[in-house]
């Protein structure tokens, strides 16, 4: 019976942590969604985050 009861016990907390992954990834997935958004708005268009590169090298 004891054996039962502890199998009961570890499944409620394996139940429960997936749910708390879940809740994490849902909640990062939101951010990511919020971020591409607001990235895709008028001020975020005129500056860009990656660095401007000359089109052709220095000449020596």
């Amino acid at each position: 019976m004891y054996e039962y009861e502890l199998q009961h016990l570890r499944a409620a907390e394996l139940i429960r942590q997936a749910e708390h992954e879940r809740l994490v990834r849902e909640a990062v997935r939101g951010r990511r969604a919020a971020k591409r958004s607001a990235e895709g708005s008028a001020d975020a268009e005129a500056h860009t985050w990656r660095l401007r590169r000359h089109r052709h090298p220095r000449a020596a």
